[in-house]
């Protein structure tokens, strides 16, 4: 990965979906986010190699993507955040994992822990100061759908609460934090 930088200018997404094939702004999407990316895939599937592997993956299907980016459904890093998300996601159902875990023993993630580097790489774009302000119920459903990627039903079954409350909560939590986005631009 590239040397780390804080932004803290609006990221100009070129209307032209032709524009947004050139190496430059390519370049400019990965100086960016491929920290926080990388970051956020660690926390889902609690493995470095794996998340490197996945964040690869995930900005090849982002470049493939890219002429179908509406920026007005939403910010770039959010479009990103879903394609690396759903890649993570499916490396963990994926036959091969399933697999994998039947006859792996399980590491011991306590100790490294504290190499981590997620939280940093979240919160240099504020997305942690931002989950701060979601109440407890609501907070526990985002980081349990987005940094660990289970779906509505294993979060229902892990809450012991109906999918339906899932579904409401999650859904108050991304207009709550998209109403704190759209105030700070």
């Amino acid at each position: 990965m590239r040397r780390k930088k804080k932004y803290t200018e609006p990221f100009e997404v070129p209307r032209d979906p032709s524009e947004r094939r050139s190496q430059r702004f390519f370049n400019e999407l990965y100086d960016r986010y491929a920290a926080t990316l990388y970051g956020i895939l660690q926390t889902i599937v609690h493995d470095q190699e794996t998340a490197k592997d996945l964040l690869q993956e995930s900005f090849v299907k982002i470049w493939q993507a890219l002429h179908t980016y509406d920026a007005a459904r939403g910010a770039i890093f959010t479009w990103m955040l879903n394609i690396v998300r759903n890649t993570a996601i499916d490396y963990l159902r994926s036959r091969y994992r399933n697999e994998q875990q039947k006859t792996d023993t399980l590491p011991d993630y306590v100790n490294e822990h504290e190499n981590w580097s997620v939280q940093p790489e979240v919160d240099h774009i504020g997305v942690g100061e931002l989950l701060d302000t979601l109440s407890c119920d609501h907070r526990r459903i985002v980081e349990l759908a987005y940094y660990k990627g289970y779906t509505h039903s294993e979060i229902a079954e892990e809450l012991g609460i109906p999918i339906g409350t899932v579904k409401t909560r999650l859904r108050a939590a991304i207009v709550h934090l998209r109403h704190l986005l759209c105030n700070e631009l």
